[in-house]
């Protein structure tokens, strides 16, 4: 783990918080989930369900997460044998890496990736190969031909709708995601946090509804992003009893367990409260376009997002050519934080020059900081 130490994340929230900067940088919204939901919550609090869950989750949630699989992607899932209940995705990704990857084993990545993939990996003793996004008419796309693999490659990781990109993989990018993990027996760990939070009418669509990929997929998701709770660390893997019970292994050394009162509220939500997730998801696009509009008035260039909390810009327009320097600078410039992409690639030139900011915020304080970046000179 020598060369991971404090996230960007942790650094550019410490750094918001010292300066008063107004934080566009980390992904949590600052506005809370469905009441009725929250409801459920306090009241198991009050009546007593404070002990240990199931390692693999409460049976509440795990049935309805069968339930919404079922309904969302037309996915079978058992709950008592396919299902598991984790601690976020986070803790879902980490499990399954090191459950099926052994040392020496290749992973697959997309580049510019969410950064405990590679953490993960390490941990297992794997090595990572890194496919990059690139720009094409606005939105970030991978070019098939870097799709390799070699005797080693055991798996491939893949966010959609993905972050920090904003990009939603079409269902031509996924059935060529598809066709490889068969053509060379891969196993195939999707990071679908932010299913439910697509937009302009495009479909999340997972890989795992693919001919042949259900049973070489590890479908991962979770509540936070889909009901604005993203501290209650709440999520899922779904796959086949065989895969499942392997990520068990290591899960239950780990967490062993979630809380039972975040399991029961996030059971109700996805049985009762996707209306709610519709109209956030509705709320959301707006808050994109508002965000998006202000930072191209800003003089930034600002790509395509199709789904997630996050706008991903291009610097350069600006004069300006070094994200990780503009975003350490920006609060003194203009009390706004925002995160560094170049980050999340291993070839850190490729994104050396887009910063990623987030709209999952009050409509004041996008406007604020829009204000801000606007009427300071930044180049």
């Amino acid at each position: 783990m020598r060369e991971f130490g404090p996230t960007i994340f942790a650094e550019m929230t410490a750094l918001a918080v010292r300066t008063g900067a107004i934080n566009l940088g980390q992904g949590f919204p600052d506005e809370d989930g469905p009441a009725a939901m929250l409801d459920v919550a306090t009241q198991a609090i009050l009546s007593g369900r404070n002990q240990y869950a199931p390692g693999i989750g409460v049976p509440e949630l795990r049935q309805a997460v069968s339930e919404h699989a079922k309904e969302t992607q037309g996915l079978s899932y058992d709950p008592d044998t396919e299902i598991l209940v984790t601690v976020g995705a986070t803790e879902a990704i980490a499990a399954a890496v090191l459950a099926l990857v052994e040392p020496g084993d290749e992973v697959i990545v997309f580049e510019p990736y969410y950064d405990s993939y590679p953490a993960a990996i390490a941990l297992a003793g794997g090595t990572r190969r890194a496919v990059p996004l690139r720009p094409v008419d606005g939105r970030f796309t991978f070019d098939p031909a870097d799709l390799r693999a070699t005797p080693k490659t055991r798996a491939i990781i893949v966010n959609s709708p993905h972050n920090p990109t904003g990009t939603v993989f079409t269902p031509a990018e996924l059935e060529t995601i598809a066709a490889f993990c068969r053509d060379h027996d891969l196993i195939a760990i999707t990071d679908e946090v932010y299913e439910h939070l697509t937009f302009d009418g495009v479909p999340h669509v997972s890989l795992a509804t693919l001919p042949g990929m259900r049973e070489r997929t590890v479908r991962i998701s979770s509540a936070g992003k889909s009901f604005s709770v993203t501290g209650w660390k709440t999520g899922w893997i779904c796959s086949t009893p065989e895969l499942v019970t392997a990520v068990t292994a290591v899960k239950q050394f780990l967490t062993f367990t979630s809380a039972v009162p975040w399991q029961l509220a996030v059971a109700h939500a996805l049985r009762h409260e996707l209306g709610w997730v519709a109209r956030l998801r509705d709320t959301l696009q707006a808050k994109r376009d508002r965000l998006s509009a202000g930072l191209a008035g800003a003089g930034f260039e600002v790509l395509k997002t199709a789904g997630t909390y996050f706008v991903q810009t291009d610097i350069r327009p600006l004069g300006l050519t070094d994200g990780l320097e503009l975003t350490r600078r920006l609060p003194e410039l203009a009390g706004v934080v925002a995160i560094p992409t170049q980050v999340f690639y291993d070839h850190a030139e490729t994104g050396r020059h887009y910063v990623r900011f987030a709209f999952c915020k009050r409509d004041e304080v996008i406007d604020e900081a829009v204000d801000r970046l606007t009427s300071r000179r930044l180049g």
